[in-house]
């Protein structure tokens, strides 16, 4: 051993996910970075224009027709971890998808959270919910549903490690790390 290294602070990685532009896991993800395959897709202006986008903005020799693609996102199955679909709809895409990774993560470890003696944290970090600004919001029908307040656990990127830690039944620290560009960086540092 490293004189250096604290035997009380390793950490081993045991599972991994991750859900990437033109790659539904990590190893595809390895694929793509190590083949060179580019995985961000170019819009045609007639399906910018489908998407909402202004023929000004579409003129604009500065605009970029371009971006970093999901694919499924809107396939969350609220089911499986007790969700009602209503209750999906008020929720951040950003936090749907950060929990099916976590589960994914969980499942490549080999990890039961019900059936876990240990505890496992969570260390995470999300950015500001332009769903609830853009998307809720602005929709009356909403507010028919669900209140403010419902709105505002189920979009704050502050409430991402403590809400899938509770989702997952997961018993041990939760940090919402955010350090703006580094913050997943920071997150793992702080795990």
């Amino acid at each position: 051993m490293e004189p250096w290294i604290d035997e009380d602070s390793r950490v081993a990685i045991i599972g991994m996910a991750g859900l990437f532009p033109g790659a539904r896991d990590v190893a595809a993800f390895w694929r793509n970075v190590s083949g060179g395959v580019e995985s961000i897709t170019t819009f045609s202006d007639a399906e910018l224009a489908a998407a909402g986008v202004s023929l000004a903005e579409l003129a604009d020799p500065d605009y970029v027709k371009a971006g970093a693609v999901l694919e499924d996102i809107e396939a969350f199955d609220a089911g499986f971890f007790g969700l009602a679909p209503r209750e999906v709809q008020i929720i951040d895409p950003q936090q749907r998808l950060f929990l099916e990774t976590a589960w994914t993560a969980l499942e490549a470890a080999g990890c039961d959270p019900g059936r876990l003696d240990g505890s496992v944290g969570v260390f995470a970090g999300a950015a500001l919910s332009t769903y609830l600004i853009n998307n809720l919001l602005p929709n009356p029908d909403v507010a028919q549903f669900a209140s403010r307040m419902q709105l505002a656990l189920g979009n704050d990127k502050d409430s991402l490690a403590t809400w899938t830690a509770y989702a997952l039944d997961l018993r041990g620290p939760c940090y919402t790390v955010q350090s703006y560009c580094s913050t997943s960086l920071v997150a793992v540092s702080a795990a």
